[in-house]
């Protein structure tokens, strides 16, 4: 599926050659996030991600690199999460080399303007509000609050806007030395193109990248007595409500088993979740579950936005579904959850980007790749029992955790409803 080598600067390439098709994905991964930050530096990996995009030694305004992708049809983008930073670009083959060498020269040579800086500032700053603004996400933001307090899991990844306005073009410039370095970093490719070619390109596009020795992360810490439910009041027309509690990490043996736990309780439209508050009840138009897998940490967590008078019923039927998941799952069920895994995660790799994404994803956060075939292994390895083991194992009374944004005054009767 894939090719790996390391050029003597310590960066990990990492390609998957799709010959029948005519574009070519690129993604560079870097160990930067908010679980790198202090609260004080609070948003510093997210507003670096901006700043990258402002103009670079080749491409020296913003206008010259998006018109340097986008001028020949390409998509550009860039994210950052608790774990890690990613750029990324999708372009037809003809342009994959001028592609490869603007994302190179945004890590390796951006030019951080400090009045670009302050205007950037400014834009980071409105999308927080825009953030919070919107209670589906805000209730979202809350709920990681409740699971991790008052530490970098449980933080807005984007940080504060407090933090935001106190970071300084000094303070970016450490953080990027310490962390965008070439042991920190993975380059995945995907396309028409040979392994070969884009290790030659990178290497001399990457010569003088100079390494350096990365700052760790904030490992988790346990907060299991905290406050099991927190209500934000606002004047809204629904009660937005997201149930969750603690998973397993990413490298846990029971990850497929928890995988497979979640597309059965609320992942499409035949799940329990759908079936019962929306077919059955009619308590809700959007109702779903998802789960995350951190490097010592995760979690499952339910969404739905109900008329307030519902809320309670709403998580009452919620945690119904919970509890019917800790014993006597039917196999036919468990079969029509694996293969809706297996056949969406097939599905995506027809697409070089998902290709360039399940490469350097694996590769930087687990520090190996699992192919597509090793995973549908681990999945159809996957019992009733193990399902039922897993789901006994964390759904209980003291793991539920709720959020709740909406026109609720108290946290009270929601307490005395998180009860299985």
């Amino acid at each position: 599926m894939y090719q790996r080598t390391v050029l003597d600067n310590g960066l990990p390439v990492l390609t998957s050659t799709m010959p029948n098709i005519h574009s070519v994905s690129m993604a560079l991964f870097v160990g930067a996030g908010s679980r790198y930050e202090t609260d004080d530096m609070a948003g510093a990996s997210h507003f670096l991600e901006h700043l990258l995009f402002k103009g670079t030694k080749g491409w020296p305004t913003a206008r010259e690199v998006s018109e340097a992708i986008e001028g020949v049809g390409g998509i550009m983008n860039a994210s950052t999460d608790r774990e890690m930073t990613i750029y990324w670009c999708k372009v037809a083959k003809p342009h994959f080399r001028t592609a490869l060498a603007v994302l190179a020269d945004m890590l390796v040579h951006p030019i951080i303007d400090p009045e670009e800086l302050e205007k950037e500032r400014e834009v980071i700053l409105e999308e927080l509000r825009m953030t919070n603004d919107y209670p589906s996400n805000r209730v979202g933001l809350l709920i990681d609050e409740t699971l991790w307090p008052a530490q970098p899991m449980g933080r807005d990844v984007g940080g504060s806007q407090e933090s935001v306005k106190a970071i300084t073009r000094d303070h970016v410039m450490e953080y990027m030395g310490s962390q965008y370095t070439p042991r920190n970093v993975v380059a995945a490719v995907a396309g028409d193109v040979s392994h070969e070619e884009v290790v030659d390109l990178l290497a001399d596009l990457l010569k003088d990248w100079k390494d350096a020795e990365p700052i760790p992360w904030f490992p988790v810490e346990d907060h299991n007595g905290s406050a099991p439910v927190r209500v934000e009041q606002r004047n809204t027309d629904q009660a937005h409500l997201c149930l969750a509690l603690p998973g397993l990490h990413q490298d846990h043996p029971d990850r497929y088993a928890m995988t497979l736990m979640n597309v059965m309780l609320g992942e499409g439209m035949s799940s329990r979740l759908f079936l019962e508050l929306r077919e059955k009840q009619s308590l809700a138009y959007d109702v779903h579950s998802s789960i995350s897998f951190y490097r010592d940490c995760g979690s499952m967590s339910i969404y739905c936005g109900v008329e307030p008078k519902k809320s309670h019923g709403a998580v009452s039927a919620i945690l119904e579904q919970l509890k019917g998941l800790q014993g006597n799952i039917p196999q036919s069920e468990l079969d029509k959850s694996r293969e809706l895994s297996k056949g969406r995660m097939m599905l995506r790799m027809e697409d070089s980007r998902s290709v360039a994404m399940w490469l350097g994803a694996q590769e930087k956060l687990a520090g190996r790749v699992h192919t597509v075939d090793e995973v549908v292994a681990l999945m159809d390895e996957v019992t009733t029992e193990d399902v039922e083991r897993v789901a006994a194992d964390l759904v209980r009374d003291e793991n539920l955790k709720l959020a709740v944004v909406g026109p609720h005054r108290s946290d009270r009767p929601f307490q005395k409803l998180l009860k299985l």
